[in-house]
Order: C-alpha cells, then structure tokens, then sequence
C-alpha cells in the first residue's frame, strides 16, 4: 500500500516536470507572472531553471539561482500587500519572451513601467533581463 503511494506520487511528480518541459516559452513567461500576481512563489518558480541569473540590463548579474529568487521574492510577497504587476505588451520571437510591465509595489506610489526579457532552454526560463526607466537628461 505505502508502495503503490510512493509510485504515484513518483508518477505525478515526473508528469508535471515533463508538463512544464512542454511550456513553451511565452507559456513560461506567463505563468510566473500568475504566480507572481497570485503570490504564489512555488507557482512563481516553478518556470525558472535552478541555475537562473537575473540581470540589470545590459550585463549586472543581481541574482543567481532559484534559491536566491525564493529568498527575495518571499520578502516582497510578505511586506508589500499592493504588488501587482499588469502585462501592457509581449513579444515573442523563438526562445525569447519580452514583457513591457506596469508594476505597483505599493498603492501610494506610482506604477513603474518596466521591461523584462526572459531567455529560455531546456524548457526553463534561464535568464532574465530587466531594463528600467532612466531620467531622460538631455546634453
């Protein structure tokens, strides 16, 4: 009886590994951002690869791992009751996902527009990079 438990939840936990190798890139994409939106981190990561590197465009490494993702990411979810993160525009070209975003982190300030560029291998998301506003100064 414990047997036949372990096998199906073996069996489970094989299927939904090879369901989410079959997520295609902006599938990926948009599931973290439902989970992100639904503060879900489990749902959140379940579409990064273990090794992911998150990125300050063009090349500032922030972020290493999924681990390290887990520890920021709880801490946002659990201090910040107004995040929410609405999806103003996609691109989508072969294993790369582009997402224009409008992020509130907290409902007395305004919305920060935001771009985040998603790579994907292997059917995870393995890098990220994120392009930020700048004060526009002219010469």
């Amino acid at each position: 009886m414990v047997m036949r438990h372990v096998l199906t939840l073996a069996m489970l936990a094989l299927s939904g590994a090879l369901l989410a190798q079959d997520l295609n890139p902006e599938q990926l994409a948009q599931a973290q951002l439902d989970g992100y939106n639904n503060r879900d981190i489990d749902a959140f990561l379940a579409p990064y690869s273990d090794t992911v590197k998150i990125y300050n465009f063009p090349a500032e490494l922030t972020t290493r791992g999924k681990e390290a993702m887990r520890k920021g990411y709880s801490n946002m979810f659990d201090n910040l009751p107004d995040l929410y993160c609405t999806l103003l525009n996609r691109m989508v070209s072969g294993n790369t996902v582009i997402d224009h975003e409008s992020v509130v982190f907290r409902n007395d300030q305004p919305a920060m527009e935001v771009f985040a560029m998603y790579k994907v291998a292997g059917g995870k998301i393995v890098e990220v990079y994120f392009i930020r506003p700048e004060e526009y100064q002219p010469e």
